[in-house]
């Protein structure tokens, strides 16, 4: 079973930049797909973006074009670039794995602690 732990969240300004990251150990990490989602105050987890084992990349329409994810296999690793942010991206962010591609995006069997954001206008 494989745990997913993130981190480089904080506190930015509107227009800026963050990176946060999520180390998986405990499993083979190309057996997993793997995704980002997120929670803001009193709404529903909402997904982000998700990157197969190799190239296939699967992206929030209402976020695409400002947030990338990207996963290094030699590192166990997927990041999720945010640019352009904005205080509506303030929530907290999860990551997320499963070896089925069909779930991914709505009932991952996987999920780390979160790591929270706050974007400030």
């Amino acid at each position: 079973q494989v745990q997913l732990v993130e981190s480089g969240g904080g506190l930015v300004q509107a227009g800026d930049s963050l990176t946060l990251s999520c180390v998986a150990s405990g499993g083979t990490f190309e057996d997993y797909v793997m995704a980002w989602f997120r929670q803001a105050p009193g709404k529903e987890r909402e997904f982000v973006a998700a990157r197969g084992r190799y190239f296939a990349t699967l992206h929030n329409d209402s976020m695409k074009g400002r947030f990338t994810i990207s996963r290094d296999n030699a590192k166990n690793t997927v990041v999720l670039q945010m640019n352009g942010l904005k205080p509506e991206d303030t929530a907290v962010y999860y990551c997320a794995a499963d070896e089925e591609i069909g779930r991914i995006t709505t009932t991952p069997s996987y999920w780390g602690q979160g790591t929270q954001v706050t974007v400030s206008s």
